[in-house]
């Protein structure tokens, strides 16, 4: 053995030392020269250092923070532990960082760079890693116009000094394995800008869990540790032809569904146990949970995500989130999640200018900034920024059993000059508004997603007029699943907010829907966007006295319930709330105590039954032959009626829209016999004046061109549905 005397640092030391180095390996670690070994040690906060179990002491560079040892080359271990006391008499005992060679194989960074690692999640970020029966955290991160990555945390005093990463040359990539970590530990990286010399601090990209805000720090997960007992439901969602089948959504903000008695967030656990069995009790099939992909502001209501692979720590840790997914499933609960690839919040420690670049959005803020919004656009013409999205989407699916993604703000990715002032955009090469690189990126995340996980949704928040959302992207469509109906919703919400002595004059609000119900497979929505925002609570749109207003809610979820379209309500709704929603509160759970509110949950209970019961109310939604006008037309009566049917089964719904009684009320029936009314909204159990028909015969008396009739009492603001029995 030699000891190194005292000399001058070298230029890459002295880089060390500054932590600006791009490859510290070329000056830590083992160096091999000629039959001797070169070892090279960087300790910022070390007193003394030495090889570990009783090996020999590594002297210091005199003045400096390096320890430095040459021996023999077969004098080492094929790896050393260094022990080292630190400067507040800590004993510490580690593997040397330094001493392993690259662990990303290039296959992994090739198929990255190309944007089709679709689990790329499972190599980039923080991850338990073994190396020759040496386990630690293998770090890595995509940074390629960083000047130095470190990886910093609670094991390092967060100095970006103690471990720089390894560079990955073109890839961009930056890796580094550290020894000795475990779960649970804190981390970030830290990044220096090379064009302007400023130190980053960013949390993972791929992070799998976050410190609760206001902290941002990541957390090493343990991965793939959850036994779950969904089977049943994976295998039927398998097959599952959701086409054909009822799906009624619950749309939930869970950090406001319900809190425990000091107000504080329920668990997932929590929101397992007492979620599922209110959801299960109601007859809803789905759960669609606004984003609880990890957000910094309770005020975004998760639509400014910082943590694309991570559910929230408001609510628990990832394990109890699958738990949550666990207990829907062996409920037969589905449950599909708001994700948000339109754009991205400016929070300095994020994606936003990762490396000092723009590297995840546009560099020109009229492609790269939502101005309107204040938020990011991701550059989905980027290889690796589309990848890490892709990458998002099946990660959900894969580690969570996720059944779908409800993709937020479309119509924000479709079109260049969204919400944009005339020279405020760029137009695509051929001179159009529409958004290339983002259409090209739906029909790979649609493609993927039903590929990999049959029987999952895809939905979009769409609300133009932007064709084919929903047909496959062999004929030129997105490749959605669905598409929420916002024509509808918008239509319907103004006509019921009309006084019923005006709503002949809007009676074509009613109808001009079904012009183009079957153009797309539409859901229709109400969700929480049509409570809030002085918007007003579902019951307190409507119009007259506080009996009117129940009745025409009754009404307007029975028109829900039996249009063409697979069904959304946002929660609060099913009880007819009377504030409009405020996200820091929980849902005003006493008005159950009174009957219009208890009607109106009675009501929608019924209608989730009778609709899963029933398949002409569900079998044939998208396609026109399921649906059929009986008569549109009676603006007079502000009264429709028409026909839902499958095959030799149909249903009869009749829906009017004045506060009046309408006694012998003909409509035609194509089939003689008794028809029996299987509901009705006026029912005195949904606090209705209970004005019923019971069973009805028809005659044989040709009406609305259908060769019997029969004759109805219409109840004031109320649906009925019947049935030939």
């Amino acid at each position: 053995m030699e000891k190194q005397s005292n000399y001058k640092l070298d230029s890459d030391s002295i880089k060390i030392t500054e932590a600006n180095h791009h490859d510290p390996f070329s000056v830590l670690g083992r160096h091999p020269h000629e039959n001797r070994v070169n070892v090279k040690v960087y300790l910022p906060y070390a007193e003394s250092v030495r090889f570990a179990d009783g090996g020999a002491e590594i002297p210091r560079i005199t003045g400096t923070d390096f320890f430095e040892y040459t021996a023999p080359a077969n004098e080492l271990p094929e790896h050393y532990q260094l022990a080292w006391i630190d400067k507040d008499g800590g004993e510490h005992c580690h593997y040397d960082p330094y001493d392993f060679g690259v662990q990303l194989p290039e296959f992994d960074r090739h198929l990255f760079a190309e944007g089709k690692h679709w689990h790329i999640y499972q190599k980039m970020g923080a991850h338990l890693h073994t190396v020759d029966d040496i386990t630690g955290v293998l770090f890595t991160v995509w940074a390629p116009n960083a000047g130095r990555v470190s990886v910093v945390g609670d094991f390092n005093r967060w100095d970006g000094r103690c471990n720089p990463m390894r560079s990955l040359g073109g890839s961009g990539i930056w890796e580094l394995f550290i020894p000795g970590l475990e779960v649970g530990c804190l981390y970030k990286f830290e990044l220096l800008n090379r064009q302007s010399n400023e130190i980053l601090s960013k949390t993972d990209p791929y992070g799998q869990q976050f410190e609760l805000r206001p902290k941002t720090a990541s957390i090493v997960v343990q991965e793939n540790n959850y036994s779950w007992q969904d089977e049943e439901w994976m295998i039927r969602r398998s097959s599952h032809d959701w086409l054909h089948e009822p799906m009624s959504i619950y749309e939930v903000h869970l950090g406001s569904w319900r809190r425990g008695d000091l107000d504080q967030f329920l668990n997932y656990r929590d929101l397992a146990d007492q979620l599922v069995a209110y959801v299960k009790e109601l007859g809803f099939t789905h759960i669609e949970l606004m984003p609880i992909t990890e957000h910094p502001l309770d005020a975004s209501w998760g639509y400014q995500t910082t943590g694309y692979f991570a559910p929230t720590s408001r609510f628990g840790t990832p394990d109890d989130f699958r738990y949550f997914m666990d207990t829907c499933h062996q409920n037969m609960i589905g449950v599909i999640l708001d994700w948000v690839p339109a754009h991205f919040p400016k929070d300095a420690f994020a994606l936003a200018r990762f490396d000092g670049s723009a590297l995840y959005e546009h560099e020109d803020p009229r492609k790269g900034e939502h101005r309107d919004w204040g938020t990011l656009i991701y550059n989905y013409g980027r290889n690796e920024v589309r990848n890490f999205l892709l990458s998002s989407a099946v990660f959900w699916m894969e580690e969570f059993h996720l059944d779908g993604l409800r993709v937020d703000a479309v119509a924000s990715m479709l079109y260049l000059d969204y919400s944009r002032e005339k020279d405020d955009w760029v137009p695509n090469i051929y001179g159009g508004n529409e958004n290339l690189e983002a259409i090209d990126f739906f029909r790979e995340l649609n493609t993927i997603t039903h590929q990999q996980f049959p029987g999952t949704v895809m939905m979009a928040e769409e609300s133009t007029a932007w064709p084919q959302v929903t047909r496959p992207t062999w004929v030129g469509g997105l490749g959605f699943s669905m598409k929420w109906n916002m024509g509808w919703m918008n239509d319907i919400l103004e006509y019921m907010q009309e006084d019923p002595i005006h709503r002949r004059f809007h009676h074509d609000q009613l109808t001009f829907g079904m012009l183009y119900a079957f153009t797309e497979n539409f859901t229709l929505p109400f969700s929480h966007d049509e409570v809030v925002h002085g918007k007003g609570s579902m019951v307190n749109k409507m119009p007259g006295d506080e009996w009117q207003r129940f009745a025409n809610l009754r009404l307007l979820y029975t028109m829900m319930f039996t249009y063409p379209g697979k069904k959304l309500l946002f929660m609060g709704c099913e009880f007819a709330q009377g504030t409009q929603w405020n996200f820091n509160q929980t849902l005003d759970w006493y008005v159950l105590e009174y009957p219009l509110h208890q009607g109106v949950q009675a009501l929608v209970k019924d209608l989730n039954s009778l609709y899963q019961a029933q398949p002409p109310l569900y079998k044939l939604d998208f396609v026109h032959h399921g649906f059929e006008w009986i008569d549109c037309h009676d603006v007079a009566q502000s009264v429709i009626s028409y026909r839902r049917k499958d095959g030799d089964q149909e249903l009869i719904i009749v829906l009017s829209f004045t506060p009046v009684v309408r006694e012998n009320y003909r409509i035609g029936v194509p089939v003689a016999g008794s028809y029996q009314e299987v509901f009705n909204s006026d029912l005195s159990g949904y606090a209705g004046s209970n004005v019923v028909n019971g069973e009805v015969i028809s005659e044989a008396i040709p009406w609305m061109n259908l060769p019997h009739s029969i004759n109805l009492t219409l109840p004031p603001l109320g649906g009925l549905i019947l049935k030939l029995a």
